[in-house]
This record gives structure tokens, sequence and C-alpha cells, in this order.
């Protein structure tokens, strides 16, 4: 049995991935793959900003 990720574990993955741009995409994705309470997962500086800073090196490296 295999089990999907969390909420964020998988927000970490998309900025990890390059997939999303900010945390406003990744948002957006979470909740189209019907994630729970996205909203209230990514709420506070310290998770904005670790992502934000994710999404920063993955724009880097494809560049």
């Amino acid at each position: 049995m295999t089990s999907s990720p969390t909420t964020l574990e998988r927000a970490f993955e998309l900025a990890r991935s390059g997939e999303c741009a900010n945390v406003a995409e990744i948002r957006a994705r979470l909740k189209r793959e019907r994630h729970d309470q996205v909203e209230a997962h990514l709420t506070g500086l310290s998770i904005n900003r670790q992502l934000r800073a994710l999404c920063e090196e993955a724009r880097v490296k494809a560049a």
C-alpha cells in the first residue's frame, strides 16, 4: 500500500520541483489536488519563507 504525501510534504515537493513559481501557485496546486486544509497548513512566516526559498532555488537551478 502506498500512501500519498501530506499537504506539507507535497508543498515542499512542489517548491523543490520548480513546478510552482511561488507560494500562491503551490496553494492553488494543492487545492486542485484536493489536499486538506491547505490554508491552515501553509500559514506562518517560517513555512512561507522556506517555500519561497525553495522556489527561488529551483528557479536558479533551472536557469
